[in-house]
């Protein structure tokens, strides 16, 4: 990650913390100021993909399945047969989000369905309000993200949840 970057994501994290205090929420954990370690391994990725797959399989759900390194850039991905073309940069988005802000997709979901205030986060660049990322956190440490759609956006967090649970 270059020096550019890091400043920027600062900057985003900082509106963003600011943004959630405005409107009362408390973030959801893992706190924003989780610190990155080394970025995902392709081996590891695989292994976090497969552990989606295989929750979407078993629940017969087609699916798309991204995983990202720290910065959002895309590792790994895999999409099920008959898994609708629109999920593929969903999932991307949805890792990318998780990786970026550090926190579940879920979160920003939250956020804009209390309303009110809440729907300034629409405004958040980059930040997709849907389930179905999930930051990866190895010895308390952000090495990237799972996204996953295809299916509704509990569907797709159980799936992303999946995949992140089988890094442990």
């Amino acid at each position: 990650m270059t020096d550019n970057e890091r400043m920027l994501l600062k900057q985003t994290l900082a509106a963003l913390a600011l943004t959630v205090g405005a409107f009362g929420q408390t973030p959801v954990v893992p706190p924003a100021n989780i610190p990155y370690g080394t970025p995902i391994s392709t081996d590891a990725a695989k292994k976090i993909a497969a552990g989606a797959i295989a929750e979407a399989h078993k629940n017969n759900w087609a699916m798309a399945v991204a995983i990202v390194d720290t910065g959002g850039y895309l590792v790994y991905f895999e999409r099920m047969q008959d898994t609708q073309v629109g999920s593929i940069e969903v999932s991307i988005e949805k890792a990318k989000t998780a990786a970026l802000f550090r926190r579940p997709t879920k979160s920003f979901q939250d956020t804009v369905a209390g309303g009110g205030e809440g729907l300034r986060i629409l405004r958040l660049t980059g930040a997709i309000p849907v389930e179905g990322g999930i930051p990866i956190i190895v010895d308390g440490k952000l090495i990237g993200a799972v996204g996953a759609s295809g299916g509704s956006s509990d569907q797709d967090g159980r799936t992303a949840q999946a995949g992140a649970a089988a890094m442990k």
